[in-house]
């Protein structure tokens, strides 16, 4: 069954409710003006959301750490790729010092994928985490992390830092992942997905992104498989192409289709499902303590 979409209009503006409010208020000004002066990278910019000004102005962010330059290439992604920077080993204490400063009250860290480094960025992750708490011991947090290629020695490092919630993206359905991701595996992003729920994670989470050619029933599947890993939480949006350069938009998925995607989740047994055109894996993350 094809799901419910509008193929791409040719040089013409984006269905009305792709539409987003420009950046501005003094929240998003402020936010702004700490990440130019820590030197800090957020996936907000990096990876040009399309909620940023929304969440700005509200004061949240998603902070990325170990730089903004990616090992891998994946065809959705605006995060720059090639070879990244030295690691910043101060960079825990600015992440936190900066989460004190905007009184954040829970905080979403993600990163790059850093498979240059024997630990793939894994220590400077429970350095975070762990500076995090002790500068703000009240923040509530959630960790949306790379597969570490499956290793489950590294993802025990952030097992061991104990997140509230703890992310993996599917991104795309099974068909699409070897041209959307290239250099991951869907069996693996499950296996990462099962081990930090056998491994005791109170709340795993993880998003896929609709309009790359997926059909409603690879959809359903996805959904399928990830309750079967007893994940509690699903993100499901609309993909924007980034640049020329990245894969083309091939359908618009409508509000009515998204809110039917949500129904199928919720009744599958998830504790939430944000599902919508703009629905990104971070947002409204403090919804999904409860």
């Amino acid at each position: 069954m094809p799901q419910e979409l509008i193929a791409p209009p040719k040089r013409q503006a984006k269905p009305k409710w792709l539409r987003v409010k420009l950046p501005t208020g003094k929240k998003y000004t402020e936010l702004r003006g700490l990440v130019e002066k820590y030197d800090l990278h957020t996936i907000c910019t990096s990876g040009s959301c399309p909620n940023m000004g929304e969440c700005w102005s509200e004061g949240t962010a998603t902070f990325m750490i170990l730089g903004n330059i990616c090992t891998r290439s994946c065809g959705f992604c605006g995060v720059k790729t090639g070879r990244p920077e030295t690691v910043d080993w101060e960079e825990p204490e600015k992440v936190a010092r900066s989460i004190k400063l905007m009184a954040i009250k829970h905080a979403v860290i993600t990163s790059v994928d850093r498979d240059d480094l024997k630990d793939m960025g894994t220590i400077i992750w429970g350095e975070t985490v762990q500076a995090i708490r002790r500068m703000n011991p009240e923040t509530t947090l959630e960790t949306l992390i790379p597969d570490f290629q499956g290793r489950e020695d590294l993802i025990d490092r952030i097992i061991a830092v104990n997140p509230e919630v703890v992310s993996h993206n599917m991104e795309t359905v099974k068909r699409l992942t070897r041209e959307v991701r290239i250099q991951a595996k869907y069996e693996r992003s499950l296996g990462v997905l099962k081990y930090l729920k056998d491994q005791g994670i109170n709340r795993t989470k993880s998003g896929i992104m609709l309009g790359l050619g997926e059909t409603e029933e690879e959809v359903i599947q996805t959904l399928k498989d990830l309750r079967a890993v007893n994940l509690d939480i699903v993100t499901i949006g609309q993909y924007l192409q980034p640049s020329k350069k990245h894969l083309p938009v091939k359908q618009f998925i409508t509000p009515d289709q998204f809110k039917k995607y949500e129904t199928i989740g919720l009744e599958m047994g998830f504790r939430h499902v944000e599902s919508g055109a703009l629905v990104r894996s971070s947002y409204k993350a403090q919804k999904h303590l409860t």
